[in-house]
């Protein structure tokens, strides 16, 4: 039995690196563009450029891919809240480049400073510019910090959104060492659309459980920009009230929706809202976000006042510059912005760009899958998995009238498959 390339996304959407790679070699066709091979350049090396340059060059080996990426390894921010509760450490989230190095024809350790789309051109800090016939942006989310009154360059050395995994990370956790027993860590949840929906309340229940463990008299408030919990709703209230007391004269947790963060004061540690200023020990605040500054370079942010990107399902191509395509949290979907939904778009994408350089026409009808869990303590976890359809009628993708990838209740069961899922999806995109 053999499978095509829409066989194995269907397949691999399910279980990451479930399926074996080297049957898949013979999918692979003889490009050309004019003549010459299509030249590729792929900006930001996370879930979903890691994954499309992986299997580009596995579907269609003659393209000539250039990646370029600015940091030197790449962090996960899905479970990166473990480490702020002391669960996991910096190294269990960070994985190396190598192998997606050796698959990319050229790796560039830089930061592009100029695209030219009628030129079709990338530019990069240290001089270089290089050529392209496709352009792939993944470079993920734009913070905006200018949306917070306070939020400027100086105050970002000691208040830290941690939104983007890696040093602001391990900053954090430092400084939840070092707040003492019987404060108060005050946290926002930015406005939908954001990334990983789910993100902040897991974030609250995992420095909870730290707090519980090591500083029981300590709080967590957290200022919610949207009306209410953004997902998974009754699955981290019920963690909140089972171990943290929520509901009670005890709870370690405030929960304030409708409480958007205007300000912020680092020298006094206090984060303004229109009800009122709030004070704490540590602050952590998630500014709004929108589609990351490369995309702003292109021409790519479109829609939502100039947020965000639209674009064809199919090959996940700009609707308004042709030959940019636009992968994982910068693009304007219903999808969640999940690393779960970077990596299988990405798939998408180099399958149809492989179709299209063979000759064919892509699938008319995508799918589109998100896994996403969340643990609630050290020990237990719950998911949430949606497939997306194209509908023909309406244009769009739809999840499932009856969906039913939502668990019923947190379990340690959970947690190991959020263990494993993560290996899977990093090994999966980093080619381990």
């Amino acid at each position: 039995m053999s499978f095509d390339r829409r066989d194995f996304l269907k397949a691999s959407a399910g279980a990451a690196g479930a399926v074996s790679l080297g049957t898949l070699s013979g999918c692979a066709s003889t490009a050309t563009v004019g003549g010459a091979m299509p030249k590729i350049v792929v900006v930001g090396a996370g879930f979903g450029g890691a994954t499309f340059t992986r299997y580009m060059k596995l579907w269609t080996p003659g393209v000539e891919i250039t990646v370029i990426e600015p940091n030197a390894q790449f962090v996960s921010c899905p479970t990166s809240n473990e480490v702020l509760a002391g669960l996991s450490q910096m190294q269990d989230i960070t994985r190396p480049y190598d192998n997606i190095k050796k698959i990319a024809d050229r790796w560039v350790a830089d930061t592009v400073v100029a695209i030219d789309p009628d030129k079709r051109t990338v530019k990069t800090a240290g001089g270089q510019t290089f050529a392209y016939d496709r352009l792939i942006l993944a470079g993920g989310i734009e913070i905006l910090f200018d949306k917070v009154e306070g939020y400027d360059a100086e105050a970002q050395k000691t208040v830290m959104h941690a939104w983007k995994a890696g040093p602001q990370t391990a900053t954090l956790r430092k400084q939840l060492e070092a707040m003492p027993d019987g404060g108060v860590f005050v946290m926002s949840v930015p406005r939908a659309p954001y990334r990983c929906p789910p993100g902040p309340y897991e974030r609250a229940c995992l420095v909870s459980f730290y707090f519980k463990q090591a500083k029981p008299r300590s709080k967590v408030i957290v200022l919610d920009g949207n009306e209410d919990i953004a997902s998974k709703k009754g699955l981290f209230l019920a963690a909140w009230k089972k171990h943290y007391g929520y509901g009670t004269d005890k709870s370690m947790i405030d929960y304030r929706p409708n409480n958007m963060p205007r300000s912020v004061n680092a020298r006094t540690m206090m984060v303004g809202t229109e009800f009122d200023d709030v004070k704490g020990d540590v602050i952590n605040v998630v500014p709004p976000m929108r589609a990351a500054e490369i995309c702003g370079m292109a021409g790519v942010r479109d829609a939502s006042n100039g947020t965000w990107c639209t674009i064809d399902f199919t090959t996940f191509e700009s609707k308004v510059v042709p030959n940019v395509h636009v992968l994982g949290d910068s693009t304007l979907t219903n999808f969640p912005k999940s690393g779960s939904v970077a990596n299988n778009t990405a798939k998408m994408c180099a399958y149809g760009l492989s179709e299209i350089f063979a000759g064919r026409q892509p699938d008319p009808a995508p799918v589109v899958t998100n896994t996403c869990y969340s643990a609630s303590t050290n020990s237990t976890a719950f998911h949430v998995a949606t497939v997306y359809r194209w509908d023909a009628k309406t244009k769009s993708m739809v999840p499932p009238k009856n969906a039913n990838g939502v668990s019923k209740e947190e379990s340690e069961l959970e947690l190991a498959y959020m263990r494993s899922w993560k290996e899977n999806v990093l090994n999966d995109t980093l080619a381990l």
